[in-house]
């Protein structure tokens, strides 16, 4: 090709880029002068709106900790960048108040802000494609009467190349199919709403599924655990993983109502969840979420016990570090230590979080309702990565039935 036709080519594609900025730069014009809505609903619709807002668990991720509800800032770690929840109060500047019902419903589906650039899937409409449209207008209008908070939005840090939000366009076209498939096997009325709860509104799949390496969800194993987001893995959820950790209905419903059970108590984001989502339910509800996670015909729960395990040095770090709060074998201390007899930290295959926990600690918890939990100092100065592994080997044996012992490479891995 001559020198003349790349010139011609290089114009052309300068042209189309310089145009591409120029509709944008309209667009987000345009968004900024549109007329500033005002929607009128009665206060049943709010309320109803206001339900909904609670099972979509919209402040969990646009209202920062200590900040002005649904006001944003919030920010989401992930191996992509940092991304900060928005502000979708209807403030006119830096929130939706120039949003329609329709632009609305288009954001929660399809990705797409009203100026046009693309959001990023940090925000869950990958499952919330599958919302209905009644359901989207109601939560639309319960959050047009909320206050206007003028909060900016922060920048979010996410890096090259995930940062060029043009890609996202082909993102979408792989990844934002609006398939659904179950975790559970099931027909009744409880389990196909417990199904809408889950997989659109609730959006546990974001956390609980496993995702590739472009951050798409793996539509194939729906619910099946994920350590890509957070700190903390997203255990198994499936069936099959509950019943492995010992779960039934009524510790279910029990954790997800309130956050405390005897198997697990509700940490880190998941506290958050329940906080300002699930235990805001509808007790139907809650029932309807147990009976999809477990399915219409539960798999019975697995027994774990404790087994004798011979006194070694994680035996001895146990009594010296973690027996003065958790018992001499275990048994925990209400409202101040669980108990890790049947704790699916302890039973999980994956030590993943008992590492963490371990290493980093555990912050004071206040639950919804009455249960509280003291702070846990973390002995990541403490323990060196082999005494981390043989502490958690030691309780995993001797608590959680599981033989396998923890390498202080995985250790190693998950020391900050």
């Amino acid at each position: 090709m001559t020198r003349v036709g790349w010139r011609r080519i290089v114009a052309w594609l300068l042209l189309i880029f310089l145009a591409v900025l120029l509709i944008g730069w309209i667009s987000r014009w345009w968004s900024n002068r549109g007329p500033l809505q005002k929607v009128v609903a009665t206060p049943e619709q709010i309320e109803r709106g206001r339900y909904l807002a609670d099972a979509a668990d919209c402040a969990g991720c646009h209202t920062a900790y200590d900040g002005a509800p649904l006001a944003g800032g919030l920010p989401l770690h992930t191996p992509f960048g940092t991304i900060h929840g928005t502000n979708i109060t209807p403030d006119a500047e830096h929130g939706i108040g120039r949003y329609t019902a329709d632009d609305f419903f288009h954001a929660l589906t399809h990705g797409e802000a009203r100026d046009g650039h693309q959001l990023y899937p940090a925000m869950p409409y990958v499952s919330y494609r599958t919302i209905t449209r009644a359901d989207s207008d109601a939560i639309y209008a319960f959050v047009m009467n909320q206050p206007a908070m003028n909060v900016p939005n922060r920048k979010n840090g996410v890096h090259f190349p995930a940062n060029i939000r043009t890609a996202l366009h082909g993102w979408n076209l792989l990844f934002a199919r609006p398939e659904v498939r179950s975790a559970s096997q099931g027909s009744s009325a409880d389990w196909k709403r417990g199904h809408y709860l889950v997989e659109t509104l609730g959006h546990c799949g974001e956390c609980h599924s496993p995702r590739g390496s472009l951050g798409q969800i793996d539509r194939d194993r729906p619910l099946a655990g994920s350590s890509k987001l957070g700190r903390f893995a997203a255990p198994d959820i499936t069936p099959e993983g509950l019943s492995a950790r010992g779960w039934d209905a009524a510790s279910l419903q029990q954790y997800v109502a309130t956050g405390v059970s005897a198997q697990a108590v509700a940490s880190d984001e998941m506290l958050r969840v329940v906080s300002l989502s699930t235990s805001r339910l509808r007790r139907d509800d809650i029932h309807a979420i147990t009976v999809y996670l477990l399915g219409d015909a539960p798999l019975p729960p697995k027994s774990v016990t404790t087994a004798a395990t011979a006194a070694g040095p994680g035996q001895r770090h146990y009594l010296d570090l973690c027996s003065g709060c958790h018992g001499r074998d275990g048994e925990g201390v209400p409202n101040v230590a669980v108990s890790l007899r049947r704790n699916t930290a302890v039973h999980d295959s994956n030590p993943h979080n008992l590492i963490v926990a371990i290493l980093d600690g555990l912050p004071e918890h206040d639950f919804p309702g009455l249960a509280r939990m003291q702070d846990m100092p973390g002995f990541g100065d403490d323990l060196d990565d082999a005494q981390v592994a043989e502490l958690a080997t030691w309780l995993r044996q001797r608590q959680g039935g599981q033989a396998k012992p923890v390498d202080a490479a995985a250790v190693a891995d998950l020391r900050e």
